[in-house]
């Protein structure tokens, strides 16, 4: 119910409505494709069209960028709700998640005419890996998000933060470029320690034969799950005051 309430405020008196969901990652494609496109395929040999690449990675990055977002604003949005009665307050920070996977659901359908227009398919592997992608964003997007909404209640700049850490980070994560574009060890090795790393490789594994880089992977999954315990760990052990701060 919290998930719908938030998915019928988001989209009420929209004109465009939930094809914003969809807007959104294709305008970012065509911006770096018509910007960037020739020059990274040229300087990384992709086995994919960019426009497949970017457009495969933004629809996972806004998963998390949208539900982190909004996850880390969830408890201050609803502080009259929190004041007024006791119930997990987990519920709050997981519906704002939730929202964002109806956003991917929406985006998912374009994507899947473009992937075949530009000639790649999905395979008997994307049974698996698709599943699993989304699981690993959604980890990393709860755990990420519960810890700020925590935070948030207490410390109300980090709103302001937010926004900007978001931007950053897409820049640290194989979104629009691989992730082994930069010879940079340091910058290879701030990649791997990404969240969203592993996710966006397994979901770009879904339709196309490259080599995974399995230590990059478990790198990328260890800090998800890190991120995802220490997360609802501090959550739960602040929550006791979320009534009176918030």
């Amino acid at each position: 119910m919290f998930t719908w309430r938030d998915v019928k405020v988001k989209y009420k008196q929209t004109f465009l409505g939930v094809t914003w969901a969809i807007f959104q990652p294709i305008v970012m494609t065509l911006l770096f494709t018509m910007s960037f496109g020739k020059i990274i395929s040229a300087n990384s040999n992709l086995e994919i069209p960019y426009p497949v690449f970017a457009l495969s990675g933004f629809i996972i990055w806004n998963i998390f960028s949208s539900g982190l977002s909004a996850a880390g604003n969830s408890m201050v949005s609803n502080a009259n709700i929190i004041k007024k009665i006791y119930f997990p307050r987990l519920i709050i920070p997981v519906s704002s998640v939730l929202v964002s996977l109806i956003d991917f659901l929406m985006a998912f359908i374009v994507f899947i005419p473009v992937l075949y227009f530009y000639d790649c398919g999905f395979t008997l592997k994307a049974l698996i890996y698709i599943p699993l992608s989304l699981l690993l964003t959604c980890l990393s997007t709860f755990g990420l998000g519960t810890f700020l909404a925590a935070v948030n209640v207490k410390y109300r700049d980090f709103r302001y933060i937010l926004p900007f850490f978001i931007q950053a980070l897409l820049f640290a994560t194989p979104v629009i470029y691989p992730i082994k574009i930069s010879g940079n060890v340091f910058f290879l090795l701030l990649m791997k320690l990404n969240p969203m790393s592993a996710p966006i490789e397994l979901f770009r594994h879904a339709f196309t034969n490259d080599a995974l880089d399995i230590q990059g992977l478990f790198i990328s999954v260890g800090v998800s799950f890190f991120l995802f315990l220490a997360g609802i760990y501090y959550f739960r052990k602040t929550e006791a005051y979320f009534a009176d701060l918030a």
